[in-house]
């Protein structure tokens, strides 16, 4: 199945670069696609249970899904996850 979900704090490239390499660890979830003008992932997930497991990353590294509180903390880590992929790329 695929599915595509607004996230929160979604600033630029390096912010993708992360959200690709957390989804892609350890879930069943392929094909990730971002979309920062619209800041909204994509991603193809096997079970309910992959999808509801996806949710888990993208709010620790700061992005939550649109909906999910934004917690204080979230914020820096959306932008701490913007330096690291950078430095990946």
């Amino acid at each position: 199945m695929r599915i595509k979900v607004h996230i929160q704090n979604l600033h630029c490239g390096g912010g993708e670069n992360t959200i690709i390499n957390r989804l892609s660890e350890g879930i069943n979830i392929s094909d990730v696609e971002i979309s920062q003008e619209h800041a909204a992932v994509a991603f193809d997930y096997h079970t309910n249970h992959d999808f509801e497991a996806a949710k888990h990353p993208l709010s620790r590294i700061g992005y939550p899904i649109v909906g999910k509180e934004n917690k204080l903390k979230t914020k820096p880590r959306s932008y701490l996850s913007f330096v690291f992929g950078k430095i990946k790329k």
